[in-house]
């Protein structure tokens, strides 16, 4: 996809970076030039310009982009009127960065349905991984349910999904599984990577160091976390 990311802060520069890695064509947009300039061979396009100046616009491609990000996050202003002028020059999806609830009442004015809180919802995920210790990763699908990456109860280990009545025993889902994996690259060098191991069957068996990555309740995610 063609994505275009207004402001190079930490938020906004490891989005383009981490965007740019999974195949995308990335824009990324700031009036330092400094920022700019430590991008500039990293993704597709850096370019130095004040995002709430509208004229500036006429040297983005923002008419053919599929995705516009706002990830200003130190002025409040420019973010809005960046997002107001976005809003008005492209049809493709805009998500927005809120950095007050005043300023989620002013996107939502305006029409924006991706609203994204960086701070907030890093918090969220540390608060959950120090209160649910064998959590790896989570990511919540509302105030009740979550999927999530827990570490394999001991128990489990050399038994099948099947064996386990995860379902039935545990009100759980087994979406994938995430398994280790040596992995060597050109120069010799090996490095463990966890490996995806696609839908999971029935007869498929619980390995040891395996990663279970669940769909369920909080609740019950929580009570297969003490487990272990």
């Amino acid at each position: 996809m063609k994505i275009i990311i207004f402001g190079l802060g930490n938020f906004g520069m490891s989005l383009a970076l981490s965007l740019t890695e999974t195949g995308n064509e990335v824009v990324g947009i700031d009036k330092n030039m400094d920022k700019v300039n430590i991008v500039k061979d990293k993704i597709a396009h850096s370019i130095c310009l004040d995002s709430t100046n509208e004229l500036a616009y006429q040297a983005l491609p923002i008419k053919q982009t599929d995705i516009a990000v706002v990830a200003i996050g130190e002025n409040e202003g420019a973010a809005i009127i960046t997002t107001a002028i976005i809003k008005k020059l492209t049809t493709g999806k805009v998500i927005s960065r809120s950095l007050s609830p005043i300023h989620d009442t002013v996107l939502q004015a305006m029409g924006i349905t991706s609203i994204v809180h960086p701070e907030q919802e890093a918090a969220l995920k540390l608060t959950n991984k120090i209160n649910l210790k064998n959590i790896v990763d989570s990511f919540k699908i509302d105030e009740k349910y979550s999927i999530s990456e827990i570490k394999t109860p001991a128990e489990f280990v050399g038994k099948s999904i099947l064996d386990l009545e995860i379902r039935s025993r545990y009100k759980l889902n087994i979406v994938t599984i995430l398994r280790k994996k040596e992995k060597t690259n050109l120069i010799g060098n090996t490095t463990v990577i966890k490996e995806v191991i696609g839908i999971p069957s029935a007869e498929t068996v619980i390995q040891d160091n395996d990663i279970l990555v669940v769909f369920g309740s909080d609740d019950d995610i929580s009570k297969i976390c003490d487990k272990n």
